[in-house]
């Protein structure tokens, strides 16, 4: 029994010690320190031979990031993804390869170790067991690197006596055990970049690689994220439309909280550079690609597309008249007619600008179209009632009309395909149908284009079992082979094709008589043919074939979703403080004093004014109400910009425009408000969320704060920074407005940081705005609370998304939802609160837009939405197609080793309109 000292000022650490114990070692147990790529770089031929090797690495998760498996991947990526990767890769590439094939011959030899569990492991030890049986542990400061072993200035003790290996080894088997295995994600990591390569647009000779080499390092995967499964198969199914007619024509009606903004922005990337391959008779100028979006989402899109896509967009200023970039900096001359040049490659603008006239929408239908997107489609639709113009398209749809005549692809996104009839959907499926050479709907003849006729075939209240009339409906538009997943249809379609001697662009097929026998047989047979009870035309027809629909219940059955259940609050049966609740609520809403309910009067006061102007002023009756009911502080801003001569941008459903005061009646009305204001006592709300913090242990849990206004969220963030001066908490907010509040002080900060300290646990409390709601996960943070109440269910389950998601550890978290007693917003949310019975889908039968009329008549708005849920449920089917897509393939985009270099994508989507 000896101790040996060795030190790397005397002797070459590997040679003298790894040489003489592990070659044809039997055994080798390591506390390695940090986890690197580096690992077995310098003793791995002598490693290859050793039967039983076991590693136990040091990682800074917490407890809670190691309990969920996707977490514990994610936390571990983004951690490893901090250094550059195109670096790392280039200059490492030797030990990536060696690593990897050292764990895709052992498995898993390595496990990781949270920081909380440990601390930082600097504590390096091991055991070997040599190949004459004898035990040496070791203790040292060296990493297993190539420069711990070779380079840095290190000591080693070897020692074998039978206490000190036992000593080691109870060591290393505690941390072995409190350890976890290496994700699969970072193995599969490792592989990558041992076969990672940099290249060019024109090396990408594959359609199916582009948008994995484009995306394989943007923000989103850096961060340890991924695209979704479901979004990945919405790329595959644009290019299945691209392949099959050079045009790619699809409404995306995932439900809300899938990533719609992801999957239509990874779209625009691919079909984007799919344009930009070069071929033999490019000449032509790049034409817009241009996303249209209601105002209120159009910064929303901006920060999504940068900050998970790595992908800059300019948006277009409908005051400014010019084009920003994601930083808010002015990169374009101002004016309308500037707005056909936008300087990079995609650009956004609000939908708002094109249902009233306008020198932008006047230039914009001028123009010819790469690609369209427009998001909340389904404001897109023929005017409903008896008057004049019933029955025809209203502004926004009258020029997706036009756009989508001049464009190559479209694209429309909704969580609402059906509004109030199921007759609705075919106004976007003719969207489609512009411009697309009868692929979509057929010739205009076609029965497809008579949505009477065909819904109850859809809906399977008829079956088509006649053969002439199941030929009229199939032979326009044909269907190509590859337009379907299920066997036998694909069969049907090649083999008609082949016998009518039609190419694959060709959507009309002849007459009954011109097809065989045999054919006319197996039509026969397929018509008959049944699947999971749907018929043939509920199967395979225009509809299922250009809407792209999965729901949230399927992707928690095939578990690619976790089921989260939701207590909706306030609840005086989930309350631990009886006595102190019920002084705050009265049912479902907050008590108000006196103050209030003077202010609230007064809003609505300035409203009735207001009303007076007309059509001109009618949607902005509800402005004031909204914004005093949202905080004091959003009220009091609001009346102040607009008595100092400023405008209010406002949007509704159909229209955006600009309120500026025109009357002596409205700026009395005005300084009656701020009046009523000013005398209001401490905000009921500010109470609320200090009781449910403090008292009912939310802080403990970690709470997001959501308002619509960035005036109320600034406001509250004040508040609690004040009151909590101990308690680090972030205000997420749209470009250069996101701050971090510590002691009473509040410095600005990048939300990026602000992400990742609450994925460290850094911060309990998040007060954020609507404008940063997508792609903000905060599943750390187990509770919410709504201050204000937006008329619109979707924006409520985007919020609760952002903790309802993969990684959250509760398996109910809460959710509370502020109104005061006596307002609209109570009415609102009692006939909501009569419908969100589901736990597990409190959202799943709502509409996503509560309309403007439906809250003027507020005592049928709980019977009109119960006819919108009915008429919702009868339009089913639509998804029957698209279960197959949104099973994880096999071609995983994380293994994509040859990528598009990120500089280079980036001056690819610089290039501007035109260039």
């Amino acid at each position: 029994m000896t101790i040996r000292r060795l030190s790397s000022r005397t002797d070459r650490l590997d040679r003298s010690f790894l040489a003489e114990h592990l070659q044809g070692a039997r055994s080798y147990r390591r506390i390695a320190g940090y986890f690197t790529s580096s690992l077995f770089e310098v003793a791995h031929e002598w490693l290859e031979s050793v039967a039983e090797v076991r590693i136990v690495c040091n990682v800074d998760l917490t407890p809670e990031d190691l309990k969920v498996a996707q977490v514990r991947e994610a936390r571990m990526l983004g951690r490893w993804n901090e250094r550059s990767i195109e670096a790392e890769s280039l200059l490492n590439r030797e030990r990536y390869q060696r690593l990897d094939a050292f764990l895709a011959k052992r498995g898993q030899v390595i496990r990781v170790a949270p920081d909380s569990i440990c601390g930082f492991v600097h504590g390096k030890a091991g055991v070997i067991e040599r190949a004459d049986g004898r035990r040496v542990g070791f203790i040292g400061s060296m990493n297993e690197t190539r420069h711990g072993w070779q380079e840095h200035y290190e000591i080693l003790w070897e020692d074998d006596s039978p206490e000190g290996v036992a000593w080691i080894e109870a060591e290393f088997e505690f941390l072995w055990n409190a350890a976890r295995p290496l994700p699969e994600a970072v193995v599969r990591e490792v592989r990558r970049r041992s076969r990672r390569t940099e290249v060019g647009l024109p090396e990408i000779d594959s359609e199916d690689t582009l948008a994995p080499a484009a995306l394989i390092e943007s923000p989103l995967y850096r961060e340890g994220m991924a695209l979704q499964p479901w979004q990945q198969g919405f790329v595959t199914e644009c290019l299945r439309h691209y392949n099959d007619h050079g045009q790619v024509r699809l409404l995306l009606a995932d439900e809300v909280g899938l990533g719609k903004t992801l999957s239509l922005g990874t779209a625009a990337l691919t079909l984007c550079l799919l344009s930009e391959r070069p071929t033999e008779t490019r000449t032509r100028r790049r034409k817009p690609i241009v996303i249209f979006a209601p105002a209120t989402l159009c910064e929303q899109w901006q920060t999504e597309m940068i900050d998970k896509l790595g992908i800059p967009c300019a948006r277009w200023h409908s005051t400014r008249k010019v084009w920003l970039d994601p930083e808010e900096r002015a990169i374009s001359p101002s004016g309308p007619e500037h707005i056909a040049r936008c300087p990079l490659r995609i650009g956004i603008i609000s939908t708002g600008l094109m249902v009233q006239p306008s020198k932008e929408k006047e230039v914009l239908t001028g123009l010819s179209f790469d690609l369209v997107i427009l998001d909340e489609a389904d404001k897109a639709r023929s005017r409903q009632g008896y008057g004049q113009q019933a029955g025809e398209p209203n502004e926004l749809l009258a020029f997706m009309h036009a756009v989508a005549n001049r464009a190559d692809h479209v694209l429309l996104g909704t969580a609402t395909p059906i509004q109030t009839q199921a007759e609705d959907l075919w106004d976007l499926v003719r969207v489609l149908h512009r411009g697309s050479n009868g692929f979509v709907l057929g010739n205009e003849l076609a029965t497809w284009h008579n949505p009477g006729r065909v819904l109850p075939i859809l809906c399977g209240e008829e079956r088509v079992l006649d053969l002439h009339s199941g030929w009229r409906l199939l032979r326009s538009p044909l269907p190509t082979m590859e337009s379907t997943n299920e066997p036998n249809a694909r069969r049907l379609f090649r083999n008609l094709r082949e016998e009518l001697g039609l190419r694959r662009t060709e959507h009309l097929a002849g007459a009954l008589p011109l097809l065989s026998e045999e054919l006319r047989d197996d039509l026969e047979t397929e018509l008959e043919r049944v699947i999971d009870g749907a018929s043939f035309f509920q199967r395979e027809n225009p509809l299922v074939r250009h809407v792209v629909l999965r729901k949230r219940a399927t992707l928690e059955a095939q578990g690619l979703l976790d089921k989260v259940a939701v207590n909706v609050h306030p609840d005086g049966g989930l309350v631990e403080d009886q006595h102190r609740f019920n002084a705050l609520f009265q049912g479902m809403a907050l008590r108000t004093a006196p103050g209030f309910d003077r202010a609230y009067e007064e809003a609505r006061a300035f409203g009735r004014v207001l009303a007076k102007r007309g059509k001109g002023g009618g949607f902005m009756k509800n402005l004031m109400e909204q914004r005093v009911c949202s905080s004091r502080v959003a009220g009091i801003n609001t009346a102040t910009t607009l008595l100092a001569g400023r405008e209010i941008e406002q949007e509704s459903e159909d229209a955006e425009a600009q309120l500026t005061i025109q009357t002596d009646a409205e700026r009395a009305a005005l300084e009656a408000l701020i009046a009523a204001l000013n005398g209001m006592d401490d905000d009921p709300k500010l109470q609320a969320i200090r009781y449910y913090l403090n008292d009912e242990g939310w802080l403990d849990l970690g709470c997001i704060i959501f308002s619509q206004y960035h005036d109320t969220a600034r406001w509250v963030a004040d508040a609690l920074a004040l009151e909590l001066p101990g308690e680090v908490i972030g205000l997420y907010a749209g470009a250069q407005r996101s701050r971090l509040y510590r002691d009473g002080q509040a410095v600005g900060i990048a939300r990026e940081a602000l992400k990742r300290m609450v994925a460290d646990h850094d911060i309990r409390i998040m007060v954020a705005t609507d404008a940063a709601c997508e792609g903000l996960n905060l599943q750390t943070l187990g509770t919410l609370i709504n201050v204000d109440l937006p008329w619109n269910p979707t924006k409520l389950e985007q919020r609760i998304g952002r903790i309802k998601r993969f990684g959250q550890t509760r398996a109910t978290v809460d959710m509370l939802n502020l109104v005061h007693q006596g307002t609209v917003d109570e009415k609102v949310y009692e006939r909501l609160s009569e419908r969100m019975r589901n736990r597990y889908d409190l959202f799943g039968g709502l509409p996503d837009t509560i309309k403007d009329d439906w809250i003027d008549d507020i005592a049928t708005l709980g019977e009109k939405m119960d006819q919108y849920i009915e008429e919702r449920r009868q339009a089913s089917g639509f998804d029957l197609r698209y279960n197959d897509s949104i099973k994880p393939t096999d071609d995983a985009w994380r293994d994509c080793a040859a990528v598009l270099a990120r500089r280079d994508l980036d001056n690819l989507m610089r290039q501007g309109w035109g260039g």
